[in-house]
């Protein structure tokens, strides 16, 4: 991954952590990485334990930042979660897994998209 890139993805992640925070949930966990991948953000909506992916785009040249979470990529955020709930001795009632899509023009204010339970 190209610098530029990188620092694409860490600005759409602190614009995600910020609208979470602004929107009541309170982060336990950024990425968190294990052999198997990365979770971007952990974080607790009330008693829901939710495990957010984020994804931030330019622009939809390519697909909705959102389109970007297949089957695959859901598939191994879920094995993931079960490895950093293990590590982490965590438990909860309720899971749920979002995915957050950041629109990060060049020029201008970048754009929060939350979809609660994506998948």
């Amino acid at each position: 991954m190209t610098t530029v890139r990188q620092a694409l993805g860490a600005y759409g992640e602190r614009c995600a952590v910020r609208h979470l925070v602004e929107h009541g949930m309170r982060v336990v966990d950024r990425n968190w990485r294990s052999r198997q991948g990365e979770l971007d953000i952990v974080a607790w909506d009330g008693e829901v334990l939710a495990f957010c992916e984020v994804k931030t785009r330019r622009s939809d040249r390519f697909g909705t930042p959102a389109e970007a979470v297949v089957a695959t990529k859901a598939a191994r955020l879920r094995r993931l979660a079960v490895e950093w709930i293990q590590s982490t001795g965590t438990h909860a009632d309720e899971l749920r897994f979002d995915v957050i899509s950041v629109h990060a023009p060049r020029s201008g204010a970048a754009r929060v998209e939350h979809l609660k339970g994506a998948f």
